[in-house]
């Protein structure tokens, strides 16, 4: 099917979510699409209930990033969906303590 078909014409999303986002159903276990949706909505809704990304719910669809984006943002409109935020990265060490422990490392191996 071609993409404007999926996404009802649109080229663009209501909204902009990186690859890395994290897509997840609001409620899991209940609530169900409308008779109305898509099927790729629907498998795309069924996706979220296990947390997915952006990128990788694309690539189990077969569809382009940008086709998915549109339907994922439809659903957050709808209320289906809900966005987390990728994984923060660990902060770095202040580099006063890593000094210290180079230094600890130095007088050890030296003695």
């Amino acid at each position: 099917m071609r993409p404007y078909v999926l996404t009802g014409g649109r080229a663009r999303p209501r909204q902009r979510l990186a690859v890395e986002t994290l897509l997840e159903t609001v409620d899991p276990d209940g609530t169900e699409l409308p008779v109305t949706a898509s099927r790729q909505e629907r498998m795309l809704y069924r996706m979220c209930r296990y947390r997915i990304s952006v990128a990788e719910s694309a690539a189990h669809l077969g569809l382009s990033v940008s086709v998915v984006t549109i339907l994922a943002c439809d659903l957050i409109d709808a209320g289906y969906l809900i966005t987390r935020s990728q994984v923060p990265k660990a902060q770095l060490p202040d580099v006063h303590i890593l000094q210290e422990v180079l230094d600890g490392l130095r007088r050890q191996l030296s003695a």
